[in-house]
């Protein structure tokens, strides 16, 4: 709240200084009328749900909040300056009213997100969470907690009666005790996060065990059964008050289709003009650094599995044996498998790398080629990574479900996870993307982009 008033401060100062102020009232009118109705903005904000999402997600990012901050300051904007304009206050210039308008969306999303980068550097904001379940899937979400601090949460331990054994790397993850000492466990540990995956328990026994929470101020998160057809355009809705999932249609709509090649081909021309001074400058590195070509083309599979030549920058020596990916990928497909040395689940190939190509690889400036493949229709500015047809080999029948969109460039395993996933969990994103497509996952997706980029997390 107090990132959403400074940020619409900042806005009003902003356009002030730029607009001189020539008609009506002064600024100071201006100003008093805006801190007049600025409660009426943080209740706007609250319909809008743009104070709820942090406490449901530690992670929840400033990108998602696009959409509501945009409809806020359009609503809310419009609603002031009919306020304004009848009752004679002010009569602020409409270029001055433009200019307010696009700083609020802007300040206040830098403002939101200078908070959470506050907030999230302290201790105090980290949640302790404890997992109910301790078999494949709750030491699956385990592992994946402590994979991404990011989420924000801080995995005090298990809570099972009887816990299969602990998965490399999880052996140091406690079993605090049997879920019917739950509550207690929650109180003597100041446990602010309950996460359900799958305990052996009969769901009357785990209703049981969660109405022993109703008097505790604890978040509850479940793991749905059938998760892997649980998309996230999935809505719930209530069959005379029983609860069930609506899934969305599994193909994109015609008519989503063509919104969707519109932006691909308007970013992929911009794209590929910002980037030409950066195409010269890397393929001057290339040929430099080692002998062969500048782009490195491979077959891949894109929409309905159809066969189409990928283009990257080349980062490894030429005529480099792919037998050591293709056993890395059928290891990697075991939920059980272990990441490396550096704690990623990516093939190190140190002895094939060329040394601009770990540079490449690091930032994922190999990948700008494949802007082409998007002018030509063969990929998407965001969907699943175009796979490498033995790749199929280890896929199971759910898998083929990702070919329902076109490949991308960047999507929602890059962006959330990247190389701390197995290779059959990276598949389970691009199900999930494909199966919950929608133009507002597409947007926020390319907004993460950069930031994953310059992080640089998981790339090496």
């Amino acid at each position: 709240m107090l990132a959403d008033v400074v940020g619409l401060l900042a806005a009003f100062v902003t356009a002030e200084v730029a607009f001189d102020s020539t008609t009506g009232f002064s600024e100071t009118a201006e100003l008093a009328l805006l801190l007049v109705t600025l409660p009426l903005w943080v209740v706007m904000a609250k319909l809008y749900r743009l104070y709820d999402h942090d406490e449901e997600r530690t992670h929840h990012p400033t990108t998602d909040d696009l959409s509501g901050i945009f409809h806020l300051v359009t609503i809310g904007g419009w609603l002031l300056f009919i306020a304004v304009w009848m009752t004679g206050l002010a009569h602020p210039s409409l270029p001055k009213v433009i200019a307010l308008w696009a700083l609020s969306i802007v300040l206040v999303m830098l403002a939101r997100t200078c908070a959470r980068a506050w907030c999230r550097g302290r201790l105090t904001y980290l949640q302790n969470t404890v997992i109910v379940g301790a078999g494949d899937v709750g030491q699956r979400v385990a592992r994946k907690l402590l994979q991404h601090p990011e989420y924000g949460m801080n995995l005090v331990g298990f809570v099972d009666a009887n816990p299969k054994p602990r998965h490399e790397g999880l052996d140091h993850v406690r079993v605090l005790g049997p879920p019917s000492e739950l509550a207690d466990i929650v109180r003597h540990l100041d446990i602010e996060r309950v996460m359900i995956a799958f305990s052996a328990e009969s769901p009357t026994e785990t209703l049981a065990t969660l109405r022993s929470l109703n008097d505790l101020d604890v978040q509850i998160t479940v793991v749905p059964r059938l998760f892997e057809l649980v998309s996230l355009g999935g809505k719930i809705d209530t069959l005379e008050g029983l609860p069930i999932v609506e899934l969305p249609a599994a193909r994109i709509a015609r008519s989503s289709r063509v919104i969707k090649r519109t932006i691909d081909l308007a970013g992929a021309s911009v794209g590929l003009v910002l980037a030409t001074p950066l195409f010269v400058f890397i393929a001057w590195r290339i040929k430099r650094d080692s002998p062969g070509p500048i782009l490195f083309r491979q077959t891949r599979l894109g929409l309905n599995q159809r066969e189409f030549t990928t283009l990257k920058f080349r980062t490894m020596t030429p005529d480099s044996d792919s037998s050591a990916h293709r056993t890395y990928i059928r290891e990697s497909m075991d939920p059980h498998a272990a990441p490396n040395a550096s704690g990623l689940y990516k093939l190190e190939r140190t002895d094939v790398i060329t040394s601009v190509g770990r540079w490449l690889r690091k930032t994922s400036l190999d990948e700008l080629p494949q802007l082409i493949n998007v002018l030509r229709g063969e990929m998407s500015l965001v969907g699943p990574r175009p796979c490498i047809p033995y790749e199929t080999e280890n896929f199971r029948p759910h898998h083929f479900d990702r070919f329902l969109v076109p490949a991308g460039i960047t999507g929602l395993w890059q962006v959330t996870a990247r190389s701390h996933t197995t290779f059959g969990e990276a598949l389970d994103m691009d199900v999930v993307y494909a199966r919950g497509w929608s133009l507002g996952l597409d947007l926020r997706l390319l907004c993460r982009t950069p930031l994953q980029i310059i992080s640089t997390k998981g790339s090496t």
